[in-house]
């Protein structure tokens, strides 16, 4: 990350604002990410009415179908560096976690003590190929967007952190801007990030025609068209 991190108030207006928005405004201020950064299938949303995450990437890859090949002293070792790793992260987070096991999924790295461990450490919540379980005992305001859900934790275990993840077709590095909701995940890039508010904001005001004359009484082809034409002008 080389732009200044965000200020609370720049994280606050990002958070007012839905994923599918923040993707649309993107096309605006960085077309080329038009086709990239996001996710691209279905990922299970636990909490749908809590508000968008918004926060610093940090990731990891996780298996749970086969043991860790470490001892469990050396398993304890991996895991309070990536608690270390987590904890030294300018804030807020939100943790971007590939499942390499195939398929995906067979165990869970989130349920009730993670989420606890990971809320504590600063994390908003995760976004993740895997799955979670414990779903009534989550900490409270931690979103889980995950793969699946799953009763066990099989064999879970670390396998690395800090390098670069690809979670549902998102490619993510260590610090990236993460905006997600019950919707997806998408990265906001760094240079971009303060202009995203601002082309929200047109983009909205682009649709209002649009919807507005599909909301009338007397719509027609000819209605569209004018309305179509009148958000075409709105710069």
């Amino acid at each position: 990350m080389t732009d200044a991190p965000l200020n609370d108030q720049e994280l606050s207006l990002l958070r007012e604002i839905d994923t599918p928005t923040i993707c649309n405004a993107l096309e605006i201020v960085s077309p080329e990410r038009r086709a990239v950064g996001f996710t691209v299938s279905h990922l299970h949303c636990a909490f749908p009415a809590l508000p968008p995450m918004v926060g610093y990437a940090r990731t990891a890859r996780v298996r749970a179908a086969a043991q860790p090949g470490a001892g469990n002293a050396d398993q304890t070792t991996a895991r309070l560096g990536y608690y270390r790793y987590i904890a030294e992260a300018p804030g807020p987070t939100v943790m971007v976690i590939e499942d390499i096991d195939t398929p995906p999924g067979f165990g869970s790295w989130w349920g009730e003590v993670h989420s606890n461990v990971h809320k504590a450490l600063g994390a908003l919540g995760v976004v993740t190929s895997g799955s979670v379980r414990d779903l009534d005992m989550i900490a409270k305001g931690f979103q889980l967007l995950s793969e699946s859900v799953s009763p066990s934790h099989a064999w879970v275990h670390l396998v690395d952190c800090g390098g670069e993840v690809n979670v549902h077709g998102m490619v993510t590095n260590s610090g990236d801007l993460i905006h997600a909701d019950r919707h997806g995940a998408v990265i906001i890039p760094h240079d971009v990030a303060r202009q995203v508010p601002a082309a929200a904001e047109l983009c909205m005001r682009r649709e209002k025609p649009i919807l507005d004359a599909c909301k009338s009484g007397d719509f027609s082809v000819e209605l569209i068209e004018k309305a179509l034409n009148e958000a075409g002008e709105i710069h």
